[in-house]
């Protein structure tokens, strides 16, 4: 370990000692801890609220209707080509390349369309979680001025901290309180 990352350690480590060393205080007469970063677990934040479930279930809704439309494709075209292969002997090679062919043309174009629903509900899952985000941005600001803070990074963009400055659970019942599973006054 470098010496700068070793000195940039022990800044931090003196810090979570510092703030620690407030806590019990600071419990006492129920105040927030003033510090100026705070950390905040983006995935659970999604999870773990009522709006980001809401969101989770509409695209695995989504998600379950295609596949089960693409079982339902599937056990058609499973027939549709049975029923092709049962009438081969009776037809002119010929005929029988010619509907082959038009019938794998059939395929490929279902094929496509199905694999272009898929594509837009990845699409729709990165538009919710931005949207959420942008939604709860507020509720967030809120709590970064409560505590002092002038930033609030991922909890996975942070090497070593105190748990002390986690919002987490904080933010996921504010959410909860203000929009609820999103749908009260959704864009």
């Amino acid at each position: 370990m470098s010496r700068r990352a070793v000195r940039t350690l022990v800044a931090v480590l003196a810090v979570t000692a510092g703030l620690a060393a407030h806590a019990p205080a600071n419990a006492q007469t129920g105040t927030d801890l003033a510090v100026p970063v705070l950390t905040l677990d983006q995935e659970e934040l999604f999870l773990q609220s009522q709006f980001g479930q809401r969101l989770r279930a509409d695209i695995e809704a989504a998600a379950g209707a295609l596949e089960a439309e693409n079982r339902k494709i599937e056990t058609a075209l499973v027939a549709e080509e049975q029923a092709l292969t049962d009438r081969r002997p009776t037809m002119e090679m010929a005929e029988f390349r010619a509907l082959a062919e038009a019938f794998d043309q059939k395929v490929k174009g279902i094929r496509e369309r199905q694999d272009a629903k898929g594509r837009a509900i990845t699409r729709e899952t990165d538009t919710s979680q931005q949207m959420f985000f942008t939604r709860v941005g507020e509720v967030l600001t809120t709590i970064m001025r409560e505590r002092g803070a002038v930033a609030i990074l991922d909890q996975r963009a942070v090497f070593l901290s105190s748990d002390m400055i986690d919002i987490t659970a904080l933010a996921i019942a504010r959410i909860d309180e203000v929009f609820g599973d999103g749908t009260q006054g959704a864009p």
